[in-house]
């Protein structure tokens, strides 16, 4: 597969942007090689600055669920361009963002708009420690909620993608208010608010995790978490960037039938603009300015261009449930392909999939925590990602990552990544 000029844009941009990216996991470091330079996309496939065409299984790496360039969501950003693409002021846009995502997700009465997935997990966590007037917080290892620095403690993706242990930069005050447990370990959280009885703000956690691979919580595992919370005053976040309106109309929350005291976004709510949001229970969403004095502000919060993307995707969505089930059917079947020609060749391999979230691992030990993740066969992995790369797939360009189906994914597609696992296997 030809990629000069994806070669040649490598190279300029490394004279002006840090690695040549705007963010590290672009930089193929972990897979290897050179990444390759999109000028376009449109449904389920990707096209390159070199005229390849591409099956794409990051979707923005998870808002594209109808797939690229949806021509409603298009159409909608167009017509709204025209007005304008900031006002810094309010707009009808923003109530009615609002209104429907609480009308999905029953359980988030107030909502706050902001500019990334980041920025809402930064905001939600300075909220739980306003609303509780305590310091500490308690994340999962290999759980990836931004790059605040609350959050760089022990994460996964890009950390571990880029093989990096401690992050020059943070505090040791910060280090000392993050305490991390592995995930899926109940006893390990309990054991630590025994230790800090009475200091820990917020329990945090992707309740479907996708920065190690899919990883799926443990019977009674978030359900312990959530009573644990309870009895101790613990402000439990659901970080729902990746699975928030993906995995259905009102999240993970509904899919597992756990509720969360607040609860964060990004991504599917922008239609694949920038954008983020935090919303939860009225009694802590009340403390944020100005109603309350836990400060957070943004002068692009609510962008309208944004609003009207996350809006129409969102209501295609509620309008159509059937869109879910369509993609897990895909997803299952993607799954149940790649795993007879994974047996068929006698390779070890565990397959991890939720909803439309679906990962590979190279192994043969459960995929439950981010220490199993890391034991797989990662040099295994990145041998697949080029194999799939020049054959005209795209995974994510990391073993720790999980793939996103979109709905625009045809059958026939799925056949041929299925065919082109069974290749690589043959080698």
């Amino acid at each position: 597969m030809n990629t000069v000029t994806s070669k040649i844009l490598f190279e300029r941009a490394q004279k002006t942007i840090p690695g040549g990216v705007n963010s590290p996991v672009r930089a193929f470091k972990s897979v290897g090689g050179t990444p390759v330079f999109i000028e376009k996309a449109k449904g389920a496939y990707l096209y390159d600055v070199d005229g390849n065409q591409y099956i794409d299984y990051i979707a923005s790496w998870g808002p594209m669920i109808l797939g690229h360039a949806h021509e409603s969501v298009v159409k909608a950003i167009q017509e709204q361009a025209v007005n304008s693409t900031s006002y810094g002021a309010p707009t009808l846009l923003e109530i009615e963002m609002a209104e429907l995502i609480t009308s999905m997700v029953p359980n988030v009465d107030l909502i706050r708009m902001v500019s990334s997935g980041t920025e809402a997990c930064m905001s939600a966590l300075r909220l739980a420690r306003g609303y509780t007037k305590r310091n500490k917080v308690i994340k999962f290892e290999g759980n990836y909620h931004g790059h605040a620095d609350s959050f760089l403690v022990k994460a996964g993706s890009g950390l571990a993608t880029l093989d990096i242990q401690t992050v020059p930069g943070i505090t040791s005050g910060v280090s000392v208010d993050t305490l991390t447990a592995p995930y899926n370990d109940l006893n390990a959280v309990k054991k630590i608010v025994e230790e800090n009885k009475n200091q820990v703000a917020a329990i945090i956690i992707e309740p479907v995790a996708g920065n190690m691979g899919c990883i799926i919580p443990q019977q009674g595992f978030l359900e312990g978490l959530r009573k644990l919370c309870t009895e101790e005053g613990i402000v439990f976040i659901f970080d729902e960037v990746m699975t928030g309106f993906r995995l259905a109309p009102g999240g993970a929350q509904e899919k597992l039938n756990i509720k969360a005291d607040l609860v964060t976004y990004g991504k599917v709510i922008g239609g694949g603009m920038p954008v983020g949001a935090f919303g939860g229970k009225k009694e802590i969403m009340e403390h944020i300015a100005p109603l309350g004095s836990v400060y957070q502000a943004g002068t692009l919060s609510g962008n309208p261009i944004a609003m009207i993307a996350g809006y129409t995707m969102l209501k295609e969505l509620k309008d159509n449930p059937s869109i879910y089930a369509e993609l897990e059917a895909k997803t299952k079947y993607l799954g149940d392909g790649i795993e007879a020609v994974l047996q068929k060749h006698g390779e070890k391999y565990r397959i991890n999939r939720f909803g439309s979230m679906i990962s590979i691992h190279f192994c043969d030990h459960d995929i439950i925590d981010f220490d199993s993740a890391a034991k797989a066969d990662i040099p295994r992995f990145n041998e697949l990602f080029h194999f799939m790369l020049d054959n005209g797939i795209y995974l994510p360009p990391s073993a720790y990552e999980s793939w996103f189906l979109n709905n625009a994914l045809s059958y026939q597609d799925l056949d041929k990544t299925i065919a082109t696992i069974d290749k690589f296997l043959q080698q």
